[in-house]
């Protein structure tokens, strides 16, 4: 087990306590306090997503293949990944799959003039802002594909003798990086775009998501081609 190995184990152990004080938050948000606690809990929450990648970047500085391996998560996390990660533009399917269903889930209310303030409730400027920003971050995550297909394409260089080697490797730590960028400046926009209580809400479905998935791949692992005698025999 390497460094980042150990850190994100860690990592993933203090998310999961966020988690759980996002979740035990006021909401609504019913007095000024409230409202501090909420904007401190997600700005929390953020400086954790942005230690990751800070920590992340040092590793692909020393040895990006192994992190585009990524040995410290499941085989199932992996078959999601674009360049070393969840795609960028997933986030905005969450907040519309989780705005609908809470739209649905209280909707005579909404309809009656009733404002919810989560999710479900967002405004017209909200969703104008989400769709921009969708759109901006389609653009630049396909640039991005594009750029890893040309470095792909020119490994067909490695077979002249005065290629170098370190330099493709390099550039590809780039592309790396830039994925990583986009997927934290998704995350924070989108944050930005919300109140904190939808903040709230938002992250605690993305976190719910990787749990999940996370989950489900530690099962899979345990399938019975990977099972041991005496667990087969249970």
């Amino acid at each position: 087990m390497n460094s980042f190995d150990r850190f994100y184990g860690g990592w993933q152990e203090q998310l999961r306590h966020l988690v759980d004080q996002l979740a035990a938050a006021p909401k609504p948000p019913t007095s000024p306090d409230h409202h501090h606690q909420l904007h401190h809990l997600v700005s929390k929450f953020m400086d954790h997503y942005a230690e990751y990648y800070q920590t992340k970047a040092l590793e692909v500085d020393r040895d990006v293949l192994s992190v585009l391996a990524a040995p410290w998560i499941t085989a199932l996390e992996r078959s999601l990944h674009w360049i070393g990660g969840c795609r960028p533009t997933t986030v905005f399917h969450l907040v519309y799959t989780e705005s609908s269903i809470l739209f649905e889930s209280h909707m005579i209310d909404i309809l009656r003039g009733y404002r919810t303030g989560d999710l479900g409730d967002l405004s017209p400027s909200q969703f104008r802002g989400v769709s921009e920003l969708q759109c901006d971050t389609v653009r630049e995550e396909n640039a991005i594909t594009e750029e890893l297909s040309e470095w792909q394409d020119g490994m067909s260089d490695l077979m002249v003798a005065s290629s170098n080697l370190e330099e493709k490797i390099g550039k590809l730590g780039a592309i790396v990086k830039k994925a990583d960028d986009l997927r934290l400046k998704t995350v924070r926009r989108v944050v930005e775009l919300l109140t904190p209580q939808q903040a709230v809400e938002f992250l605690i479905s993305a976190s719910e998501l990787q749990f999940g998935i996370r989950g489900w791949g530690l099962n899979l692992g345990k399938g019975p081609n990977n099972l041991t005698q005496k667990e087969k025999e249970k």
